[in-house]
């Protein structure tokens, strides 16, 4: 069987210097790290995980912490993610649980017990839980996705202009009722991403002088329950809006298929944008704002990795990129919704 001190040999350095050229604990300069690699695949050699641990202190576990991974966006970071870490030949530890439950906080305990991990993903944080104090006491590297970034690298995209520039959409078409359809906004209880698209709504509609039309509408951010709401929102014909920014495009899509139920066109009377560019966007010819949970998945575990490399380093924050697209679910409001 293939051990360590075959692959040094067989790329002519001592055995210390092989061990960190494949583990990336340590310096070992770009050269020597090549020839380790080519020496480990000519002999198909493959650490076993238990012993590099005792050797090295590390376990190449890392510990993922996030909501339930059965919507659009997590199950696309979550994604990216995995797939950098098999890159890299760490493996992945999933811990996932519903914002606010009381399995989430067991769940946290569980993954932070016996410091089982080399680094943390942590994935919308509950300020009111106080989530990211917890997970920055361990001591272990950590990342965090979503908006915090006081105390841990960050990646992130911009909630409050991504839901701003969604609403300047709709102004400059010349809607001026306009919903905002949105998760529940209590950020002592929730990450608040919600919160700061919810801001990023009303800044829009502020700047436009349309602050006495400012409407939040509160749903959970789900196609069903955003339906639901949206629904009761628009049966009312005389108080229903020309036009909803919704906080997600699930949210988004609720709405479209409500107002279908009601024989409500969209957008001959209704426009709607999302944020997010789901895989059902361009089904339901949606306006939105694209970002890429892939991207973000694979550059939190770059974060990750400098941070392991090098703890002293100054705190990196990646505000990921988002953009406009506008399909067909806008539009200028009949002259009779205004």
């Amino acid at each position: 069987m293939t051990g360590i001190i075959d692959v040094a040999l067989r790329a002519g350095v001592a055995k210390s210097t092989a061990s960190r050229a494949l583990s990336g604990n340590g310096y070992v300069s770009a050269e020597t790290r090549e020839r380790v690699e080519r020496a480990a695949r000519e002999l198909a050699y493959s650490a076993h995980s238990s012993a590099s641990s005792l050797a090295t202190g590390r376990t190449s576990t890392i510990g993922v912490i996030m909501p339930m991974a059965d919507r659009w966006y997590f199950a696309e970071l979550l994604s990216g993610i995995q797939r950098a870490l098999v890159d890299d030949g760490l493996d992945l530890g999933l811990y996932g649980a519903t914002e606010g439950s009381a399995e989430r906080a067991r769940m946290l305990d569980h993954a932070l017990a016996g410091r089982r991990f080399d680094g943390i993903i942590a994935v919308c944080l509950q300020p009111g839980a106080h989530e990211l104090e917890r997970l920055t006491e361990t001591g272990l590297p950590l990342v965090s996705v979503g908006p915090f970034s006081e105390r841990a690298d960050t990646v992130t995209i911009d909630d409050v202009a991504a839901s701003r520039v969604a609403t300047e959409h709709l102004i400059d078409l010349g809607h001026e009722d306009i919903a905002f359809l949105g998760d529940e906004p209590d950020a002592d209880r929730f990450s608040f991403g919600e919160r700061k698209r919810l801001d990023g709504y009303c800044q829009a509609m502020i700047s436009a002088g349309l602050d006495r039309r400012i409407r939040p509408v509160t749903t959970r951010s789900t196609i069903p329950e955003a339906f639901e709401t949206s629904a009761a929102l628009l049966a009312d014909k005389r108080h229903r809006p020309t036009a909803i920014a919704a906080v997600c495009d699930e949210a988004a899509i609720g709405a479209i298929l409500a107002a279908q139920r009601l024989g409500i066109p969209v957008p001959g009377e209704l426009s709607v944008t999302g944020i997010d560019d789901h895989r059902y966007a361009e089904m339901f010819a949606l306006t939105t704002i694209r970002q890429s949970p892939k991207e973000q998945g694979a550059e939190a575990v770059r974060l990750l990795r400098a941070r392991m490399q090098d703890p002293q380093a100054p705190l990196g924050h990646v505000v990921a990129p988002v953009s406009l697209v506008a399909r067909a679910s806008t539009a200028v409001p009949r002259s009779d919704a205004r």
